[in-house]
């Protein structure tokens, strides 16, 4: 009767310790964290009722590394000189602080050109867009900063174009983050190289991780002239009320390859008012209404969607106003 009383008992002690409920991490339990745990026995004796615990069991738990990295571009990024920017996010998905070290790789199979990588840089301030002077520059051999368990980092890879790419050509840069305390494969122990000297595991991420950044060689570019040529009501070409002002707005694509959704628009003048109907695309009349053509007008400006343009090609905007 006795044996099976404390059968009951331990059972049920086994059973509370199983319903503890535990803290939810993504990265598990933090490293360095003691698990201990006493287990207890009641029995009867010619005393009474009688307990008596176990001795303590003290797990330290081992710092696992793993990492994650994704690109935060919502697609390929325009390149057509120096200074492009391509924006990744490091995280530490595990369960101890760790820093680790970045390599920006230019040379991924199926490119049609291969970038220069000017530096990679960490986002100092946190505002998620790279800032010349403020953000910090990655020197060779060094780490990004420490970061906590689920903690993550804005990176940047900075790169330029090599001569001779061609308007439309694509490329991509790999990011490469590894655990700066080690990787390798899953299990794989580094003795006394976790937090407060637990060992570091490797996780099931190997401890390294990498994504790919899109480029795409956008080498047209838009230049906008205006000009105004003046009537007046006597013949001749002076500022005066009642003189006719024709706006002329010329959209040079200049560079190579084309560009899309070109867009030409203008304010009305104060002390003007728009001449209706008088709103032009190469020569060619356009209404004012928001309708089908390319353009509309009113009192208050025009906007002409000349759409895809290609470059060495001008596209010519004319419209008149009358000084009040």
């Amino acid at each position: 009767m006795t044996h099976a009383r404390t059968k009951l008992a331990l059972a049920a002690s086994t059973a509370i310790l199983c319903a503890l409920p535990h803290a939810a991490h993504a990265t598990g339990v933090t490293a360095g964290t003691l698990i201990e745990n006493t287990a207890s026995a009641t029995y009867e004796s010619g005393a009474g009722p009688q307990t008596v615990d176990s001795n303590t069991v003290t797990v330290t738990v081992d710092e696992l590394l793993d990492v994650a990295i994704a690109t935060q571009d919502a697609g390929a990024v325009p390149i057509s000189g120096g200074g492009t920017v391509l924006t990744f996010e490091v995280t530490n998905t595990g369960n101890g602080p760790e820093a680790f070290d970045l390599t920006a790789d230019p040379a991924v199979t199926g490119n049609d050109f291969d970038a220069t990588v000017d530096a990679i840089a960490v986002d100092t301030n946190g505002n998620g867009t790279y800032d010349p002077g403020i953000d910090t520059i990655l020197g060779a051999g060094d780490s990004t900063p420490v970061l906590a368990p689920d903690e993550a980092l804005t990176v940047f890879v900075i790169v330029s174009p090599p001569a001779g790419i061609s308007d439309g050509d694509t490329s991509q840069v790999n990011l490469l983050a590894e655990a700066a305390t080690g990787t390798g494969t899953p299990g794989t122990v580094f003795t006394g190289a976790g937090e407060s000297g637990v060992d570091a595991v490797v996780g099931s991420s190997s401890a390294d991780a990498d994504t790919n950044g899109a480029l795409l060689a956008s080498l047209a570019t838009v230049a906008l002239a205006k000009s105004a040529v003046i009537a007046d009501p006597f013949g001749g070409s002076e500022a005066v009320p009642g003189a006719v002002v024709t706006y002329t707005l010329v959209a040079t694509v200049q560079g190579s390859g084309s560009i899309t959704n070109l867009r030409i628009t203008d304010i009305i003048p104060t002390g003007t008012t728009y001449a209706a109907g008088t709103l032009t695309l190469d020569a060619a009349s356009l209404t004012d209404a928001d309708d089908s053509d390319e353009g509309k007008a009113s009192a208050a400006g025009i906007d002409v969607l000349v759409g895809t343009g290609t470059a060495g090609t001008d596209y010519t905007v004319t419209f008149d106003v009358t000084i009040d």
